[in-house]
């Protein structure tokens, strides 16, 4: 087999496919027509983050098995068109998070004790010693954003020095963060707590300068350390805070247009440090993740299944057929049910009854952990989702029922955050229609897709019509409606599918009539 490397891996990396039997090509810096001619008879592609790995690239390259990411961030691929193509996509996530965190540590260690200023002075000939008073970490508290991989071993690397520990990340569990020595709270409350704020989500649009201006002035004197992704952080109104004395000092690896452009606001700044997105840049990390990489390209050509898949369901081929329909019903009652719960999933319960409980449902499952996780990070698919749900201490059950009350089968998505929880049930008519048919227990017959808000609200007259005219008031159209009720005069439950977002203050209006009990909007799209 041909395996085709576009950007420089650790030679450990080219080893291991060579030594298995496959001829390695090295092509660096060919982008353009001539990558799209270089790659058209490989069997297998390599790349970090200097190829971009196109659908024109898939569409030239037919006989491509796999393409393998020497690191974690695959956003020079293009996932969509590799599964059109029916190409793996496999990172290596694990390769360089000691590396993230150990860098993360020592920007904070820096940035604390101002020692790259320090160290600038005293080479200029100034022994400035009086004017550098640094900040020690013991006893201080340090905010987290983000507890995944990298943000718990900076936790505990640094819980080792004796800092007090917060985080925030609505999607991990009481228990896990507990196991770290962190408490969670709100954003807010991390903020205004933490002495230090290391960052470490992934960048989406619920992340996207989640720290501006505001956040940045309710950490007032503290310092903030971010080696995840460019563009999490306002870089602009981080370099004001600092300049202004509102921030102690910061230090950042990455940025939101890399390399840094040399007008950057940052640069201007002496207490903000910055490094050149040196997180992953040791020997260890390079060797770890071109090794991973490596053989997870020869376990692909051998027909094995592929440790860090993004985009590689697992199934017997023969069972695919019956199982494929439940696939996409399962992700769809995970999204409805993690979005009707709306806070911190400490739980998440599958359950099959009926014909579908015969079968090997493993891929199902995953798919309802993939929509109760999209929220999460970007890359969330069937294959990495019990992953993320392992490392975030999410417990996962199965369960199965021979007989289905009603149904030929059905799928329930029960979510929980400790306290309460709720149960979204579907099933599938003539084989192919998805039908939500009960939600918390309330029956319905709603139709799953686009947008949907969702109400309870007491049974009785005039509500409905309510409803209907706030929505004609925000220019808000219903396409369907699907109304349960407990009994007459009891609470009832309405799933509404509608052609527009449904604004914040349409909701605000119904949920200040006392007849309204709860609305929740739902999005299935995004």
């Amino acid at each position: 087999m041909k395996v085709l490397v576009t950007d420089p891996i650790a030679d450990s990396g080219i080893a291991v496919l060579r030594e298995a039997g496959h001829e390695v090509v090295e092509a660096y810096d060919v982008e353009g027509r001539a990558l799209l001619d270089v790659v058209a008879d490989a069997d297998a592609l390599i790349v970090r983050s200097g190829t971009d790995v196109t659908r024109e690239v898939f569409e030239a390259a037919g006989g491509l098995v796999i393409v393998g990411r020497a690191g974690i961030g695959v956003d020079n691929i293009d996932i969509d068109a590799a599964t059109d193509h029916g190409v793996i996509v496999a990172n290596a996530p694990e390769g360089n998070v000691r590396a993230a965190a150990e860098h993360t540590v020592a920007m904070t260690f820096a940035v604390a004790r101002s020692i790259p200023q320090a160290h600038v002075r005293l080479r200029a000939g100034e022994w400035a010693k009086g004017e550098f008073l640094g900040t020690e970490l013991a006893g201080k508290t340090l905010g987290i954003v983000g507890l995944g991989r990298v943000g718990q071993e900076v936790a505990r690397k640094l819980d080792s020095l004796g800092m007090e520990l917060v985080a925030f990340d609505p999607y991990i569990s009481e228990d896990r963060a507990d196991q770290l020595g962190a408490a969670l709270a709100d954003l807010e409350e991390v903020l205004a707590r933490a002495d230090v704020l290391t960052v470490h989500t992934p960048l989406t649009p619920e992340t996207e300068n989640l720290i501006g201006e505001a956040e940045l002035a309710q950490l007032e004197g503290g310092y903030l350390v971010n080696c995840a992704r460019g563009g999490i952080v306002d870089e602009a109104a981080l370099a004001e805070a600092v300049a202004d004395g509102i921030l102690a000092g910061a230090a950042l690896d990455v940025f939101a247009e890399e390399p840094l452009p040399a007008d950057s606001p940052l640069l201007e700044v002496e207490d903000v440090i910055v490094t050149p997105h040196l997180g992953a840049s040791t020997e260890a990390a390079q060797e770890n993740v071109a090794v991973a990489t490596a053989e997870q390209v020869v376990a692909a050509f051998a027909g094995e299944p592929v440790a860090n898949a993004l985009n590689a369901p697992s199934i017997d081929e023969s069972a695919f057929p019956r199982v494929e329909p439940y696939i996409g019903l399962a992700e769809t009652a995970g999204k409805i049910a993690v979005q009707l719960l709306g806070g911190r999933v400490e739980s998440v319960e599958v359950c099959y009854e009926g014909d579908i409980a015969e079968e090997d449902v493993e891929i199902v499952t995953a798919s309802a952990l993939k929509g109760v996780f999209r929220p999460l990070e970007w890359q969330v698919n069937a294959v990495n989702a019990p992953r993320i749900a392992e490392e975030r201490g999410i417990e996962v059950s199965e369960t199965k029922r021979r007989q289905a009350e009603d149904f030929q089968s059905l799928v329930s998505v029960r979510v929980g955050d400790g306290d309460r929880d709720i149960a979204v049930d579907g099933t599938l008519f003539a084989d192919r229609d998805a039908r939500i048919v009960r939600i918390d227990g309330y029956r319905v017959d709603a139709i799953p897709g686009g947008r949907m808000m969702v109400t309870r609200n007491t049974d009785e007259p005039g509500v409905i019509g309510l409803i209907g005219t706030v929505m004609g008031d925000h220019d808000v159209n219903i396409a369907a409606m699907f109304n349960a009720r407990e009994t007459i005069g009891g609470e009832a439950l309405t799933v509404y599918n509608v052609d527009q977002e449904v604004p914040e203050a349409a909701r605000e209006t119904l949920e200040s009539d006392e007849r309204i009990i709860e609305t929740r909007y739902i999005s299935l799209n995004g």
